[in-house]
């Protein structure tokens, strides 16, 4: 069979549809359209239900698919590999973590990474979710919970600590608050919602903080479903929130309220596909993500 039809089927197939697939291979959708109708002549055999809402897989392009995705990684297995045997860590790294942690601690630090290895082309790859590393959706992920997939390298990267933190504005409106006590005179709250879909545990511990076990929680006034969002809320004025500290210490228009209390901490992986361990770019990366967390979290501590 023809790789290029094939990677364009597969492509349609994780996505679900040709627009998704168009994006991801660089293609027209017409151009997609027509490697797959070429590729179920040449088989034939029909691969998909097509339908308003997507692309549905048939029986025999389920089984063409599973065999499609093992092809899928033992290319991209090789293709790390060839460039991992150049002199110097070269080619693409896709990065991959949640949004806050991706765009307000990540980002600005990269730009060092960067310049210590330029012919390193960075992808990120932001989500709240949790990427497929084991079937190579990226190359190395960085995410404030232990990974739940198998075949995975893993190590703890740094300790986050959580506080209470507030707008300036906000404060000078409701008061600043002196004891755990005064959090349930007249304060407003920000929480992450739906709770069930929270990325860190007790993620909503402002709600609860100085509450005997069983009590109700504090009533938010708005709830997000990203910490970055929780974060922007919290900028606007619309109360306080219990935020990690790599959120808050980025951002100097943020004032910790309560400074001697503490929320609960969590840690930080950096996980990679066991495919992958050996691989230059990924351990350049992993090397750097070290150094820096030992680098900010002595920062944070003065």
């Amino acid at each position: 069979m023809d790789w290029d039809k094939l990677k364009t089927f597969h492509a349609a197939a994780d996505a679900g549809s040709l627009t998704g697939a168009a994006d991801t291979l660089g293609l027209s959708q017409s151009a997609v359209s027509r490697q797959i109708s070429a590729l179920e002549t040449e088989l034939d055999i029909k691969l998909f239900h097509r339908h308003a809402r997507g692309l549905l897989l048939t029986e025999p392009g389920r089984l063409l698919f599973e065999a499609a995705s093992e092809i899928a990684n033992r290319v991209a297995v090789a293709e790390a590999r060839v460039q991992d045997s150049r002199d110097k860590p070269t080619g693409a790294l896709r990065i991959t973590a949640p949004t806050a942690l991706g765009s307000i601690w990540l980002i600005p630090r990269l730009k060092q990474f960067q310049l210590l290895y330029p012919k390193i082309q960075l992808k990120l790859l932001l989500a709240d979710h949790e990427l497929d590393l084991a079937g190579l959706e990226a190359d190395i992920a960085i995410r404030p919970w232990p990974s739940t997939q198998n075949e995975l390298v893993q190590r703890r990267l740094m300790q986050v600590e959580q506080h209470l933190y507030a707008a300036p504005e906000y404060l000078a409106e409701r008061g600043t608050p002196q004891t755990l006590a005064d959090l349930d005179k007249g304060h407003r709250f920000i929480a992450y919602g739906p709770k069930k879909l929270a990325p860190i545990p007790n993620l909503n511990w402002q709600l609860t903080i100085g509450h005997e076990p069983g009590s109700p929680a504090r009533p938010a006034i708005i709830e997000a479903n990203t910490i970055k969002a929780m974060m922007r809320a919290t900028e606007a004025g619309f109360g306080i929130c219990g935020l990690p500290d790599y959120v808050a210490l980025e951002n100097p228009g943020l004032v910790r309220v309560l400074p001697d209390t503490d929320g609960p901490t969590f840690d930080v992986y950096v996980v990679f596909p066991e495919e992958l361990k050996g691989s230059r770019r990924v351990a350049a990366f992993r090397e750097f993500l070290v150094d820096t967390a030992k680098a900010w979290k002595a920062e944070a501590a003065e």
